[in-house]
């Protein structure tokens, strides 16, 4: 009552402030009312319409190491260009009102402007300001580039509320300039991501292997996502055989969006968790020598190189030739690099890790196998063979020799790799026990070297005594058997098995490829998972002193020197100084398409007295074992030693 009775008195400014107040309450009244019953549906609706995304977030993949710690397989930070298109709604507004709308109108002054009509401006509009903005922000990086209208019309449709990259792995420099104030819209940012890396580029290339885009959600992954953003899966190599420890775990977040699918929020549910590291035996340097010995040989050259430890079984070196980069598979081909690397050449085979896959025929490399058949089963070393030069069977079939004519003993024939000495014991002591013996010391099946990506090779059934096209087993056969061609195939990584048991005195050991798994994180408590060496698969059922002759022989293979031939024994090509290396080599014959080339081996071990490394090395189409491989084992011995003298002083 007082407050009317003031506003009856001739008090101007007071009634002026009063009129105000209620002016003010009266608009405050029907705001609430417009909010509450005008605008209660759309509210309602928008609510509604307002959506949570879960979104898949990668994890950042383990590193593949060296035994000493040496990245073969690493990450480093790329720097991405993300539009977040809930930021630049005003300009696909301005686009279409001021630009997109009035050319059409101009262009077409009686058509009538449907919803579709409406509609289809706008997407043109949205593409413009996208455009635009992607070419100006390029051309200061001096490398102008222009929007794909169909990526970005399919991003806007499907993955509105997930940031559209528009330039990909820019360099640190280029990051930078882009940072600075005043040169990116508010609408732009640079993200930085994780990308697969192979420092040494084709080093190792088939063991690591190499990755592709995820195909399709892992079964084990919780949750469903709505954007699953693919990260990398790797397809051959330890990239492969561990891809679950290297992938580690992804994480997840969570984006609201609004009616219109654009992102209002997000948040982070669950982080990612890095993958694991994948620790190797291989030595890098060694690796790296394997495969400069291999391209020494030509351009072309097709082969493989394993260097195995003889007492643990650890691979200190798997090489294959040719060889790619599996950065490409990260970075993608041009059309003329995939050419000009030949990677569907289906001579050359690129892709193909002959060190674990290749199947070869041994040739004489297999005279090893026969000569512990024959010693196992009575053969005296010391007893004289005399060689015409040539062996015959029977009047239709007969081999030749290159290690000519004269008398032979066991050491000589195996230095000078004498043809019908070993197939005369090889038809006596017959091919079951030679076949035994091959399985014995772990031919005819694959090795164990990593889950399921090597071959096993072929050998006979001992028992029924067929050949694998079928037909009956004739002489014939066991005589090519026991120089190591026709029926039988074997691959680097079971003869460097091979070579390491009859050095170390009959234990065939597992290879192995992997010290541990362990994680990325050194603060971590979790204990690494280990793969302990060296793991005996069995012991050979073989006389000591038999092992010990074949061990001399292949020492002969090396140092001998016949005063009466006036020769050294096939392998000496790859001795060194003050160094006894002890080997065999191997040439077999191949036709395809009615075309002859040879398959050349050199297989060893060293040093004699003590044996530590075993080196296989075999080549396509090579012109012997002695003149081609031999010397491709001197140069990875050579490096291991300068490795050793380096660590020694």
């Amino acid at each position: 009552m007082f407050v009317f009775e003031k506003l009856k008195q001739s008090d101007h400014r007071l009634q002026a402030l009063a009129i105000t107040v209620f002016v003010g309450l009266l608009l405050l009244l029907g705001r609430l009312w417009h909010l509450q019953i005008i605008s209660a549906k759309t509210y309602r609706e928008f609510l509604e319409n307002q959506t949570f995304r879960t979104v898949r977030i990668p994890a950042v993949r383990g590193k593949i190491l060296d035994r000493n710690q040496i990245p073969l397989a690493d990450n480093r930070p790329t720097y991405n260009l993300n539009l977040y298109l809930e930021e630049l709604q005003p300009q696909f507004y301005f686009e279409y009102t001021n630009s997109i709308k009035p050319a059409f109108t101009n262009q077409n002054p009686n058509v009538h402007l449907t919803r579709k009509t409406i509609s289809d401006l706008e997407r043109q509009a949205r593409y413009s300001a996208v455009s635009n903005l992607l070419f100006t922000v390029s051309q200061s990086l001096d490398h102008p580039k222009l929007l794909i209208e169909k990526r970005f019309h399919q991003h806007y449709d499907q993955k509105r509320s997930l940031p559209l990259t528009l330039l990909e792995d820019l360099s640190f420099e280029e990051a930078a300039r882009l940072l600075e104030p005043g040169s990116l819209d508010s609408s732009v940012d640079i993200e930085v991501e994780p990308i697969r890396v192979y420092p040494h580029g084709t080093t190792a290339s088939h063991l690591i292997g190499h990755l592709r885009r995820e195909r399709q959600q892992d079964e084990s992954e919780e949750f469903n996502y709505r954007f699953w953003v693919p990260g990398y899966e790797g397809v051959k190599g330890i990239e492969l055989a561990f891809d679950r420890e290297l992938r580690g775990r992804p994480g997840v977040k969570t984006v609201l969006v609004n009616s219109k699918q654009y992102r209002e929020s997000e948040e982070l549910l669950e982080p990612p968790v890095s993958g694991k590291n994948v620790v190797l035996t291989i030595d890098v340097e060694i690796q790296q020598a394997a495969e400069e010995a291999l391209r020494n040989n030509g351009a072309d050259s097709r082969g493989a190189i394993v260097v195995m430890h003889c007492q643990t079984g650890d691979i200190i070196a798997l090489a294959s030739a040719p060889g790619f980069d599996p950065n490409k598979f990260v970075q993608g081909f041009t059309l003329e690099e995939w050419a000009n690397a030949r990677m569907n050449d289906p001579e050359i085979k690129p892709m193909v890790n002959r060190a674990a896959y290749g199947e070869y025929l041994p040739g004489s490399v297999f005279k090893i196998v026969v000569g512990l058949a024959s010693l196992q089963d009575g053969l005296d070393p010391e007893e004289n063979f005399y060689s015409t030069g040539r062996f015959h069977l029977n009047s239709r079939s007969s081999w030749g020799d290159t290690a000519k004519a004269g008398n032979f003993n066991f050491r000589t024939a195996f230095a000078f790799s004498s043809n019908p000495y070993f197939q005369r014991n090889g038809l006596e002591v017959g091919p079951r026990k030679i076949i035994a013996m091959a399985r014995q010391l772990g031919l005819g099946s694959p090795t164990g070297l990593t889950r399921g990506q090597e071959a096993g090779g072929y050998l006979p059934n001992d028992k029924d005594l067929k050949k694998s096209d079928g037909g009956q087993w004739m002489d014939g056969d066991t005589a090519n058997l026991s120089i190591g061609q026709g029926d039988i195939t074997v691959t680097p990584v079971q003869m460097a098995v091979l070579t390491a048991a009859v050095a170390n005195g009959g234990k065939v050991l597992k290879p192995r490829l992997v010290i541990s798994v362990q994680s990325q994180n050194t603060d971590e408590t979790e204990s690494p998972v280990l793969f302990p060496a060296p793991v005996v698969a069995h012991q050979l059922d073989v006389h000591p002193d038999h092992l010990a002759t074949v061990r001399d022989a292949m020492l002969a293979d090396v140092h001998f020197y016949d005063k009466s031939r006036g020769r050294w024994g096939t392998g000496r090509s790859a001795y060194i100084p003050n160094y006894q290396v002890c080997g065999k080599t191997g040439t077999a014959q191949k036709y395809v398409k009615s075309t002859k080339y040879l398959i050349t081996w050199f297989v060893s071990f060293a040093p004699y007295e003590n044996p530590e490394y075993a080196v296989v090395a075999v080549v396509e189409g090579g012109n012997g074992g002695g003149t081609t491989c031999a010397p491709m084992a001197r140069a990875v011995y050579q490096a291991i030693l300068k490795k050793e003298h380096k660590r020694a002083g």
